[in-house]
């Protein structure tokens, strides 16, 4: 067998790629190297989410490919970092993916992702706001553009109606605009994670899938949506609830 002949990535390692692309992670090929490298951090204190993923590329890792970094940036949180071997099967993902070196937004590679691929996405930079009946996705790091191709691809692929408003921030200093991806629609919510409840596996994934309700007839109808598409007990998902109660000021009982 050729040595270097390349092999085509895993359906799942590619779809886990693909969604980190738009979260918390990033294909580089580093200076000195002629093939990419994919990496990820979390903080510390989603560190079972962290090692759920890392379990999931074993095809793309090394012995050594886990890493505690200090805190930095405007988290106080230490941070945990996975990087894998440069791979020319990487490299032709970065290929797709990348236009001069940089991430590139485009339909081509974004209708490759899968219901895992979103799933990872809001994982790594989805949040449930408004009580948990809304949602967002913090596309920060991404031009005007390219966050309305994404949602033109969730209502085109997936079905799913969302809005691209900016957000105002004050960092360093200056006043900076973002745009991102608001779920401003409970239903539009509900379609959304019940297309990516399956794949919330690690205990610090469940608070990005419990929405709230005062009403406890349909709060519990929820939770049964949740307990017929994962691994968790009722008594688990019970106890997030709580906790996500507890740290909601306006909701109220």
């Amino acid at each position: 067998m050729n040595k270097n002949k390349s092999v085509p990535l895993s359906d799942k390692t590619r779809e886990i790629i693909l969604g980190s692309l738009l979260g918390d992670g990033s294909l580089k090929i580093h200076k000195g190297y002629k093939n990419a490298r994919f990496s990820f951090r979390h903080s510390i204190d989603q560190k079972d989410y962290f090692f759920w993923k890392v379990s999931q590329l074993k095809e793309i890792s090394s012995d050594k490919n886990v890493f505690m970094q200090e805190k930095d940036g405007y988290s106080n949180n230490k941070k945990l970092r996975y990087q894998s071997k440069a791979m020319l099967e990487l490299t032709e993902l970065y290929k797709l993916t990348h236009k001069r070196n940089h991430l590139n937004i485009r339909r081509k590679w974004l209708n490759r992702m899968t219901a895992l691929s979103l799933a990872i996405w809001w994982f790594d930079d989805g949040s449930l706001i408004s009580n948990s009946r809304k949602g967002v996705f913090c596309t920060d790091g991404f031009d005007k553009l390219s966050v309305k191709i994404i949602s033109q691809y969730l209502q085109k692929v997936w079905n799913i109606r969302t809005i691209v408003a900016p957000v105002s921030r004050k960092r360093d200093g200056k006043q900076l605009e973002y745009w991102r991806i608001w779920i401003r629609s409970t239903n539009e919510l509900k379609k959304f994670l019940k297309i990516i409840i399956p794949y919330t596996f690690a205990p610090s994934m469940l608070r990005k899938v419990i929405m709230l309700y005062k009403d406890r007839q349909l709060q519990q109808r929820w939770i049964s949506e949740i307990i017929n598409n994962t691994s968790f007990s009722q008594q688990e998902i019970e106890n997030q609830l709580q906790e996500k109660i507890k740290k909601w000021k306006n909701f109220r009982k």
